[in-house]
């Protein structure tokens, strides 16, 4: 028996068709899997280029922001390529921290002498010469830039007496010297062992520098200090309880120490550090380029002396902290050297009196000392400088 259809109702349709019609719309509304795909794919390649290209672009970016050792030699006007067969330097002296192309030893030494003025047109400098590498550095550059400059150069080294193989040491610095065509010779010196060593050792050589500096007609002495050195210096300082003047070590130029005897003879002699804005990894750097051997003192590695443990322990591990730390402590030293000397009053005192003249500076009152042997004196402030008033009872009362 055949249902009744509602009237004016549409007759059924076919199931096939129904289902045709129906997956057409299904069709048109959601794509297949493969679409899918092949529209995402399209996709990602608009929004991600492959690796290759990513490198090449890299590629091309490094390249556009940093030109190659030709083009750096050309536009700074040294001549210092890498010898020609020898292997590049290792990473840890091929670069200074923070910088893809530091400046060679050579634009260094130059920027100094020039900026500090260490060197008169026409002056005669002494190289002073171990053999080690930073003073064969020293002696290399200065041997590049004395017709730059120009000056004249002479090399001296010093056996103290007190290694074997010093002299062999110094045999390396002759050949160096040499090799540039620059006058060298050694003067030898007894030091006996014993107590204090390296300040006894550093007395008698600054002693044989300036009679040969003299025979030489030399008014500079030229030491390779750099900027490790220095911040060595200011630790050594500060740990032996160095007040300003200590803290401000190893300037770029200053009088030869014990110089008294030079001005008397009419010709005072001045130490200059042309290196002092060099890191050693600019040193290594530089004697690797250009392949020039240099000796290793033993002593260097001697844990006995302070300067060697501050070397070894205490500067690593304040680099830890702060990777910056030897640019921060030439930068003190050089703060401390500009500014203005100690008083007259104060010179000789010792720490604790220096701090009870700060401290009556800063509450602006009078503050007695006492000297050595006894002896009690007074100072007080005009203008906020210091002014010795002489014995106790000695300022006038007021009217």
């Amino acid at each position: 028996m055949r249902a009744n259809r509602p009237s004016g109702s549409a007759p059924p349709r076919d199931s096939a068709a129904s289902r045709t019609g129906l997956g057409a719309d299904e069709r048109r509304r959601a794509p297949d899997d493969d679409e899918l795909r092949a529209a995402a794919g399209g996709d990602e390649r608009r929004r991600a280029p492959g690796d290759d290209e990513l490198r090449a672009a890299a590629g091309a970016d490094e390249r556009r922001r940093a030109p190659g050792d030709d083009q750096l030699r050309t536009a700074t006007g040294h001549d210092e390529p890498h010898p020609e067969g020898g292997a590049a330097p290792s990473p840890e002296i091929a670069r200074r921290p923070g910088r893809s192309h530091p400046p060679s030893l050579l634009r260094l030494a130059e920027r100094v002498i020039r900026e500090e003025d260490l060197v008169p047109r026409g002056a005669t400098v002494l190289c002073a010469c171990s053999g080690g590498p930073d003073s064969t550095a020293l002696l290399h550059v200065l041997g590049r830039l004395r017709e730059r400059l120009p000056f004249s150069l002479v090399a001296h080294g010093v056996d103290h007496g007190l290694r074997a193989e010093a002299a062999a040491e110094l045999d390396v610095a002759a050949r160096v010297a040499a090799s540039l065509k620059v006058p060298f010779a050694i003067t030898r010196v007894a030091v006996t062992p014993g107590g204090n060593l390296q300040a006894r050792a550093r007395e008698a050589r600054f002693g044989a520098l300036r009679a040969a500096a003299r025979r030489a007609g030399a008014t500079r002495i030229a030491t390779g200090h750099t900027a490790d050195d220095r911040a060595e210096t200011v630790l050594i300082r500060l740990l032996r309880g160095a007040g300003p003047e200590g803290l401000a070590a190893l300037p770029p130029a200053a009088p030869l120490p014990d110089g008294a005897s030079d001005a008397a003879r009419g010709g005072a002699i001045t130490l200059i550090r042309p290196l002092i804005l060099a890191r050693r990894v600019d040193v290594a750097a530089h004697l690797a380029r250009h392949r020039i051997a240099a000796a290793s003192d033993p002593s260097n590695e001697d844990p006995r002396f302070l300067r060697v443990r501050v070397r070894r322990e205490l500067l690593p591990l304040m680099e830890e902290l702060s990777p910056a730390i030897v640019d921060h402590l030439c930068t003190l030293a050089e703060m401390l050297a500009t500014t203005p000397p100690v008083e007259p009053p104060l010179r000789g005192l010792g720490k604790a009196q220096r701090l009870a003249v700060a401290r009556a500076k800063k509450c602006e009152r009078d503050v007695k000392l006492r000297l050595s042997g006894g002896r009690e004196v007074v100072v007080g402030f005009s203008g906020g400088e210091a002014v010795l008033i002489g014995e106790p009872g000695d300022r006038p009362a007021p009217k």
